[in-house]
């Protein structure tokens, strides 16, 4: 998991060449601009889902992971607090491979962060997270899917 400011996302590109194709899509888009929805920016290698998101408690948000797909997340409206914990520390999940997630409601976390609006949160397949924590009725979020 990293944590940064969106200025300094292009400092990562060396983990993974895709992200280059994050660092253009939000220097030449403005969040006014960009409707809610999935916008594919790379195929099925890299696109991004808009969404409004209702906050969620603690104890409310689902832990999930994913294999395929490396998760940058970028709160546009507010801040969101993630719930974090390892992969291999979480119990045992189903994993649907078609939605390249495992999901499970009711495992709690090791730790929580906050990532503040102008900030990212990377989260890579080792990286068990609960998002959508958040004390905002509805908030704005983008997700970027990164092909790992």
């Amino acid at each position: 998991m990293i944590i940064d400011k969106l200025e300094n996302l292009e400092k990562y590109v060396s983990l993974n060449p895709l992200f280059a194709e994050v660092v253009s899509f939000l220097k030449s888009n403005d969040w006014a601009d960009v409707s809610d929805g999935k916008h594919q920016i790379k195929g099925d290698d890299v696109f991004v889902n808009v969404m409004h998101l209702k906050g969620k408690a603690q104890d409310e948000a689902a832990m999930e992971y994913h294999i395929k797909m490396v998760d940058v997340q970028v709160p546009i409206s507010d801040d969101e607090i993630f719930g974090y914990i390892p992969q291999a520390d979480l119990p045992p999940m189903e994993y649907v491979e078609e939605k390249d997630m495992a999901k499970k409601d009711g495992v709690p976390s090791q730790t929580y962060i906050t990532v503040k609006k102008g900030q990212f949160v990377i989260f890579f397949p080792q990286d068990g997270h609960a998002p959508g924590i958040s004390t905002k009725d509805e908030f704005r979020k983008a997700i970027f899917k990164v092909k790992a």
